[in-house]
């Protein structure tokens, strides 16, 4: 393996966690890796002179777009607030509409779909962007197949991100295609943040460690809860799922993800109740069925427990309109 070039779009207006999230991916990364085998990132903009973040914050791009030709493994564009209604800065545009010939991995972070869309990248392409976005996108861009539940998403050699925070976990994959999911899980650990969110846009990921054989016992076990939630799981129906004896399974979950089968389980079905509370305005009770709570009430119960809130308080915080309306 060879050094990789990453270069990042920045604009004025930028959302800074867009850049500053993928860019300590990989620069953590580096301290994991072979010095010959890391990452060199560069930020590339309009001009040499800094531009004003989302947040207030100053960022300088190490490169111009007219001196940035191309010779990347990796080139994202980073999103921001006014992007989705803003009009496409030119420079940008037409250095993105050679990103496939510039780059062997090309994509956004965030609300930088648009800038891909505006740069004719997105048609015919499966996408997404932040939550809030999705529909916008879809709806400026018709020839794009926007998935609105996504964390990130690969097509090909496109890749795109969900909003904000999800450019870390696009950049950790990313990482893990690369070097494997033990480098993307040392990364994520040192970031402080989970490693293999997957999914949809809420899908806050159960796994905090990842086997390092994704056909393990362990990892077959993982897959079979989160493929079937609404079914009842104890320890012994787990075993005998990967033909290994309760005890011996329960050993080697541990070691290899440092949390119980029945911990992962619970985790499992907190994560998916949460995609369910944002993405729709199903009934409490549905939720908690389809994801293996049993009633709304024991759900309640755990959510309380391991959110500190209801599941109506945390649907409120992603759909206040939805939960409004909704009996407690």
């Amino acid at each position: 393996m060879v050094m990789q070039k990453v270069a990042i779009a920045i604009h004025d207006g930028v959302q800074a966690l867009d850049v500053a999230g993928p860019v300590d991916v990989f620069a953590e990364a580096n301290m994991f890796v072979p010095a010959d085998e890391g990452y060199a990132v560069v930020l590339v903009g309009a001009t040499p002179h800094p531009v004003r973040a989302s947040n207030g914050m100053q960022i300088v791009a190490d490169r111009t777009f007219d001196d940035a030709a191309g010779g990347f493994d990796i080139l994202l564009v980073a999103g921001g607030p006014a992007m989705p209604d803003a009009e496409p800065d030119p420079a940008m545009r037409a250095w993105l509409e050679r990103a496939p010939s510039r780059a062997s991995i090309y994509g956004s972070i965030c609300t930088g779909a648009f800038a891909l869309g505006h740069a004719g990248l997105l048609d015919g392409k499966r996408v997404t962007t932040h939550w809030q976005n999705a529909q916008k996108l879809a709806d400026r861009f018709p020839a794009a197949e926007v998935e609105h539940d996504r964390i990130h998403l690969r097509d090909g050699r496109l890749v795109t991100s969900a909003g904000v925070t999800a450019g870390i976990d696009l950049a950790l994959a990313l990482v893990a295609e690369r070097h494997g999911q033990a480098v993307a899980v040392a990364v994520a650990k040192r970031l402080v943040v989970v490693a293999q969110r997957q999914g949809g846009q809420s899908q806050f990921s159960p796994y905090l460690s990842a086997p390092a054989d994704p056909e393990s016992p362990v990892a077959r076990v993982q897959h079979h809860v989160t493929d079937h939630l609404g079914a009842r799981h104890t320890l012994d129906s787990l075993a005998k799922q990967v033909g290994m004896s309760a005890r011996g399974l329960s050993r080697h979950f541990v070691q290899e993800t440092g949390i119980t089968p029945h911990e992962f389980v619970e985790r499992a079905r907190v994560d998916a109740a949460r995609g369910m509370l944002e993405a729709s305005e199903r009934a409490l009770k549905a939720v908690a069925f389809d994801c293996g709570f049993g009633s709304a009430d024991r759900m309640r119960a755990i959510f309380v427990q391991r959110l500190g809130v209801t599941p109506h308080q945390y649907r409120a915080s992603f759909r206040p309109a939805a939960a409004d309306s909704r009996p407690k």
